[in-house]
């Protein structure tokens, strides 16, 4: 618990966790699509994607699961980012649809962090 309240006092460190996160976020995912792609031809097929995706209730709830709270949380970043004003969020955008949303939420949060940064400082 204390190492939590660590990060809480230094803004600095928990924006670059989230930054860390989103480098994760964008490489694993890729990384699986890339083995998709291989593995099923060399071209991207979003049909078989979603299919794949759907293919027994352990992938449906995975699936649904992200979908649901991916929609929720992108709503919030949208209206959050307008709040505070955070630039850059285009990457934010189109990343959510081109790279994932394991990129694209954890870099917002650092994008947000760094402004919260710069809001104190003023």
């Amino acid at each position: 618990m204390n190492s939590l309240n660590i990060l809480k006092d230094n803004k600095q460190k928990l924006s670059y966790l989230y930054l860390f996160l989103s480098i994760l976020g964008a490489i694993l995912p890729m990384m699986a699509n890339f083995d998709f792609a291989i593995e099923y031809g060399n071209s991207f097929d979003i049909k078989n994607f979603i299919s794949l995706a759907n293919a027994n209730p352990a992938a449906q709830s995975i699936s649904r699961d992200l979908l649901v709270g991916a929609t929720a949380v992108f709503i919030w970043i949208v209206n959050e980012s307008k709040k505070l004003n955070i630039k850059n969020m285009w990457v934010v955008y189109i990343g959510t649809f081109l790279i994932a949303f394991a990129f694209s939420a954890p870099f917002f949060l650092f994008l947000r962090e760094r402004r919260i940064i710069e809001i104190e400082k003023k």
